[in-house]
């Protein structure tokens, strides 16, 4: 078991954090979660994962700002992290922003919440590969 990966799902949404939790540890991950930016930066640096996955727009502290915090400290700023987002279809114009967000912050990228878990879980492999 701890050999498997470790991924660390920070999201305000309690409903997403446990069926993506039950989704990915079928998939064979370890998987903690964190409900705010705040919460994901301090579990973040006891836990070590090997990928977060960090929801953008939480209440306490927002998936930027955490990003952002994570990678000023020496001990959390080679961290692999991905930015969720609960936008179902978005917009091109809405899909460049969220790909120009990813390259600024150094994430992997975005993942979509409403995609089908299957295909989420195998863009986190692709995550953890990279």
């Amino acid at each position: 078991m701890a050999n498997q990966p470790l991924i660390l799902v920070v999201d305000d949404d309690a409903n997403f954090r446990e069926i993506f939790s039950v989704k990915l540890t079928s998939e064979g991950y370890r998987v903690e979660t964190a409900e705010n930016g705040e919460q994901g930066i301090q579990k973040t640096k006891e836990l070590k994962p090997d990928l977060v996955l960090m929801d953008v727009n939480m209440p306490v502290m927002d998936g930027a700002a955490a990003v952002l915090k994570l990678r000023e400290d020496p001990e959390t700023k080679k961290v692999k992290v991905a930015f969720l987002t609960n936008l179902g279809d978005p917009l091109l114009e809405m899909q460049e922003s969220y790909v120009r967000l990813s390259e600024e912050f150094g994430t992997r990228g975005y993942l979509k919440k409403t995609d089908d878990l299957d295909d989420l879980a195998d863009r986190i492999k692709t995550f953890l590969a990279s």
